[in-house]
């Protein structure tokens, strides 16, 4: 089954265009496209996702950074980030960032949903999207009242025989924190082996759950290696979009809506060189305004993360596992669909603790591997054997910014978090930070824990803590909000709670950047969830096939065939 359909000369005109086949994008074309009598184009910018290294997940570290597969964004430097950009990298591929991301399962707590609802968002409550996570899941055990098990998307455990992840889990217990069986149970809080999109070694992505088993379908089309330039307007409505394959520009139409679900750096910029969003911006960078929304770009949140390393003892890494002869054994045990390190994820052991700085839930989010790489190695493994430890806030008080730089969607944006601005956000950090460091020191780990090599047991004070914060933390490529969803009274909102463009018609955002708060979690189940519940709502206000489309009619289309 061919990733990329043809497109015949009689087809440039779409019921639905989607641009963006990420988490949700492909969900939203699963959904649309269940209908026969509508037509649904699926655009996405990269290639697509049959790459032997995005099926495996070890693969992860050969595909973070691979501009043919990644967006390879970057932050603005700040005093807060030890005058360093950082590497935002989003995913440029069928499945987006869940064909490159860690392949974690969280889907975050309830109070992050009740909170979207509480700000004038109906039916965007934890009671109202917790059926929309059962359909999705396909889920080995659990409690039935919240978790599903017939849907499309697996989630299974790590399961890895290694004594050392016993012993930091151990050890967590030992320092306050009880173990979870299911961290997306009833509650969040605890420490267990990690949730994955992983089947039989296997990465399971949004594309290979909801895009490709579809691909059949003869009213669904997908192009890849196809950018979006511009969301064609006229006046305040969306007809559809100009796209550029290889060096061919062209249009493709719209019968009904126009979704974006491009990611929460792609989308706000696709929205403002096509016209909608702060009319200052706009004016500043040459682009014709089309509609005036200052929301368009701000409230960019994103996890900051720091990474504890140690060196151990008296067990076998993944550092050793993954050299000469031992890792093509580990390669034969993969290809047999056996248990194999090239099977698992970024993290073995996922871990939700309080900083005691917050009211609620796990305030603190970190995981743990056997595995450390070499300072500036590019990736490369250290040759002893290591562990590391990494650690973020929930949910950040900072906010920042994406703004187009010209009319040109070529040109990179500016993306701006603002990393570790708001105060709160830095003292829970420190918190965070001290306790792993307790937990490396703990009885259960005595027996492994070397020594700690980073920031090294010289660190002590929280001047110390927050120097090495500042110049060696990262992020953990969860960026949301830049289309923030809110009721047409909130200023700083973009979309409705039907996802739609405030003030225009026949266009949606469907994505992480609808996102009000950064969940407490990894986001791309949170974001896939948006995809389904986004592609619901489109269902149930779906206008008659035969409705009036003379704005798209009365434009000059040209006749493609790819």
């Amino acid at each position: 089954m061919p990733d990329t359909q043809a497109l015949d000369e009689d087809v440039s005109v779409f019921d639905y265009i989607i641009v963006g086949a990420g988490a949700a994008g492909c969900v939203v074309a699963n959904r649309l496209s269940e209908d026969p009598t509508v037509t649904v184009c699926l655009i996405e910018a990269g290639p697509p996702d049959n790459n032997l290294f995005i099926k495996m997940p070890a693969g992860f570290i050969k595909m973070v950074g691979n501009p043919r597969y990644t967006w390879n964004f970057q932050t603005q430097p700040t005093a807060l980030t030890g005058d360093r950009p950082i590497d935002l990298l989003q995913g440029r591929t069928l499945g987006g960032g869940t064909s490159i991301n860690g392949m974690a399962f969280n889907r975050g707590q309830a109070q992050d949903f009740d909170e979207w609802a509480a700000a004038g968002n109906a039916g965007w409550g934890y009671k109202d999207l917790l059926p929309l996570f059962m359909d999705l899941e396909n889920r080995e055990g659990g409690d039935p009242l919240v978790r599903g098990t017939k849907g499309p998307l697996p989630i299974t455990d790590v399961r890895w025989d290694d004594p050392l992840c016993s012993a930091f889990i151990d050890g967590v217990v030992e320092c306050g924190t009880a173990r979870n069986a299911d961290t997306n149970g009833q509650r969040q809080e605890g420490v267990s082996f990690s949730q994955v999109n992983i089947k039989d070694g296997r990465r399971v992505s949004s594309s290979s759950a909801f895009l490709q088993p579809v691909l059949h379908r003869k009213n669904l089309h997908v192009l890849t290696d196809t950018l979006a330039t511009r969301v064609l307007m006229q006046g305040k409505e969306a007809l559809g979009v100009t796209l550029q394959r290889n060096e061919r520009c062209f249009s493709l139409m719209a019968r009904r809506e126009v979704i974006l679900s491009a990611g929460a750096i792609n989308t706000p910029r696709l929205l403002q060189v096509s016209g909608i969003g702060d009319k200052n911006l706009l004016e500043k960078i040459g682009v014709k305004l089309v509609h005036h929304l200052v929301g368009v770009g701000q409230n960019l949140q994103d996890h900051y993360m720091v990474q504890i390393v140690a060196r151990g003892k008296n067990f076998t890494s993944i550092n050793q596992l993954a050299r000469g002869p031992g890792l093509l054994w580990q390669g034969l045990l993969w290809v047999l669909k056996k248990p194999s390190l090239l099977g698992l994820p970024v993290a073995l052991v996922h871990y939700f603790m309080r900083s005691g700085l917050s009211q609620g839930d796990a305030d603190i989010q970190g995981i743990f591997t056997p595995a450390s790489h070499m300072t500036g190695s590019d990736g490369q493994l250290d040759e002893y054997a290591g562990m590391t430890c990494a650690v973020w806030q929930h949910r950040p008080l900072s906010r920042g910014f994406v703004a187009a730089v010209s009319d040109c969607v070529h040109d990179v944006p500016l993306v701006q978090p603002n990393y570790l601005a708001h105060a709160f956000d830095r003292q829970v950090l420190l918190e965070a930070c001290k306790k792993v460091r307790a937990i490396l020191a703990s009885q259960a780990m005595r027996p492994y824990f070397e020594s700690e090599l980073a920031p090294g047991s010289e660190i002590s004070s929280d001047e110390q803590w927050f120097d090495f914060v500042c110049k060696t933390g990262s992020t953990v490529f969860h960026p949301v909000g830049t289309a923030r969803m809110g009721p047409a009274s909130d200023a700083g909102s973009v979309v409705d709670d039907t996802l739609r463009v405030h003030g225009v018609t026949r266009l949606r955002v469907i994505d992480a950047s609808i996102m009000p708060n950064l969940t407490s979690a990894n986001t791309a189940a949170a974001t896939m969830v948006i995809g389904e519940k986004g592609a619901r709502m489109i269902l149930s206000a779906q206008a008659p096939t035969n409705a009036d489309n003379s704005s798209v009619a009365q434009l000059p289309i040209e006749r493609v065939a790819l």
